[in-house]
């Protein structure tokens, strides 16, 4: 029963990241993702209570990953295997968790009033946290002492964008929908952007 129970839990979310990324949160109505997801409106208030807390299921797909995707600036003190492997699961996010990704982004640029207070303060360490790991490894002198915030501030939104402006990308790029090759060649190439422009040396 609790897989059951999982599984039609994600699939509401799915439909619900798809309904909030298009139409916005106050336009959404949960008959409109009860439809949408082809199921009775009574089923989607027996999985969550109300649409703030289905809004707020759907921003944790993205917030969680977003904040362990930040594990490997933590935990390793060689930059170029961190920054490789970070902004290869940041791009992975934009992948896996389009929709959510859009509604997190909405969220951010209309003030973060409706994330949860613990998740605002999760986030917020993790870039202080990702900050003084770029500004240790300069001073370690192995990265050229670049500004730590717009360095962060440009691999969000060089990963970022894959999910928030994926229509403009596929036009642009004459495609559907993009590959898991399209996704691989931007890491490395945004890998070897950070590396090669902002001078980083293994740790020895």
């Amino acid at each position: 029963m609790t897989r059951i129970r999982q599984k039609k839990q994600a699939h509401i979310i799915q439909v619900a990241s798809e309904q909030f990324a298009t139409h916005g949160y106050s336009a959404t109505k949960i008959v409109d993702i009860a439809k949408a997801a082809e199921i009775p409106k009574p089923n989607v208030f027996y999985y969550f209570s109300s649409k703030d807390k289905l809004y707020f299921a759907v921003l944790e797909t993205v917030t969680k990953p977003l904040l362990a995707a930040s594990r490997p600036i933590e935990a390793l003190d060689d930059p170029i295997e961190a920054l490789t492997r970070y902004i290869q699961t940041k791009l992975m996010i934009s992948r896996d968790h389009p929709h959510a990704s859009r509604v997190f982004a909405s969220e951010v640029m209309s003030g973060g009033q409706s994330l949860p207070e613990d998740i605002r303060e999760e986030l917020f360490q993790q870039s202080q946290m990702i900050m003084d790991k770029f500004t240790t490894w300069s001073e370690q002198g192995l990265m050229d002492p670049v500004p730590p915030h717009h360095l962060m501030f440009m691999i969000w939104s060089a990963t970022q964008t894959y999910a928030d402006f994926s229509w403009q990308i596929c036009n642009v790029m004459q495609k559907e929908a993009l590959s898991h090759q399209d996704y691989e060649d931007a890491a490395r190439f945004l890998t070897q952007l950070v590396i090669k422009g902002c001078g980083v040396k293994s740790h020895v």
